[in-house]
């Protein structure tokens, strides 16, 4: 692919405000002048603060404005990626950036190289994605934030029950394998009470940790109680989850929490149940707590399958 000169896009205003727009419900857009065009891309951009919904707005309106084949957006910090359109062989590519505050980047394609007029035209239509692109970046940092254990960093138990309902719906929709594993650090309150609570949490970072190196990308690890994790295991039946939580449990076995002096060893017992026909949320998680009861009463660092 061949790149014209990157860009950098800064403190840039809207071309117009929200309230300075034309009426255009009535006009065709054809008829719309480019002047026009962009105060209408800057109303519509204000309607949402979805990022892949704001993008696809602006990727529709500003191909009136300048002819390009494909759009593609990345800001890796808030792990954001949108993909729009077939990319060609000619790009360019945009840092953008308000007072010193990272976007992002976007990169345009099309088949042939952009003229210094569209390239202008590209400074002018992106000028009225910078607020609304900042503002959905707010938006998914606050939501993100919502759905996560503060202290692990794993998802929280808001963010299990999302994830999880939707997780069960796809799977009866498309009868499909799913799995969940209820893992409990074992005699925890120990650590807690001969080592003191910041030992305790560095313990339950580094067992989330470790736990989400074990798991595949398409599983989700939450924080379900105090030292209890909830894995969730989609396309996965019984047999497969067994497996998986025999793995975790012998692999946490050999983890050494190190701290100062102190060398913990750590074991933990886990429930396994696998989704059964028409159950529900409530249920599937019922059985798996039963299945970690019956590991820890038969004995702890152990695995046991939910009847």
């Amino acid at each position: 692919m061949n790149t014209q000169p990157t860009s950098n896009v800064v403190n840039l205003e809207p071309t117009a405000s929200a309230h300075a727009a034309v009426k255009t419900d009535m006009l065709p857009l054809i008829a719309l002048s480019h002047e026009e065009l962009r105060q209408l891309l800057v109303t519509q951009l204000q309607t949402t603060l979805d990022i892949t919904t704001l993008l696809t707005l602006f990727f529709k309106s500003t191909q009136r404005l300048v002819q390009y084949a494909s759009l593609s957006y990345k800001q890796a910090e808030h792990e954001v990626s949108v993909e729009l359109g077939v990319p060609q062989e000619h790009s360019i590519n945009y840092g953008l950036s308000y007072q010193g505050e990272f976007l992002g980047h976007i990169v345009f394609t099309r088949d042939s190289r952009f003229s210094e007029q569209e390239l202008g035209d590209f400074e002018s239509v992106i000028s009225s994605l910078i607020f609304p692109l900042r503002n959905g970046l707010l938006y998914a940092a606050a939501l993100q934030s919502a759905l996560k254990d503060p202290l692990t960093g794993v998802g929280n138990r808001f963010g299990m029950q999302q994830t999880l309902q939707r997780d069960i719906d796809t799977a009866h929709r498309h009868k499909q394998a799913l799995s969940v594993l209820m893992i409990d650090i074992d005699y925890f309150k120990r650590i807690n009470d001969s080592y003191g609570h910041s030992v305790g949490d560095l313990v339950l970072v580094q067992v989330a940790q470790h736990i989400q190196k074990q798991l595949r990308s398409t599983d989700a690890l939450f924080r379900y109680g105090g030292e209890e994790f909830l894995a969730v295991l989609p396309h996965t039946d019984e047999q497969d989850a067994m497996l998986v939580a025999q793995r975790l449990c012998e692999s946490i076995e050999g983890l050494l929490i190190k701290h100062v002096q102190h060398s913990i060893q750590i074991t933990a017992s886990i429930g396994c149940a696998a989704l059964t026909t028409q159950e529900t949320l409530q249920r599937l998680l019922q059985r798996s707590d039963i299945a970690l009861y019956a590991a820890k009463h038969s004995g702890r660092n152990q695995v046991q399958l939910a009847p």
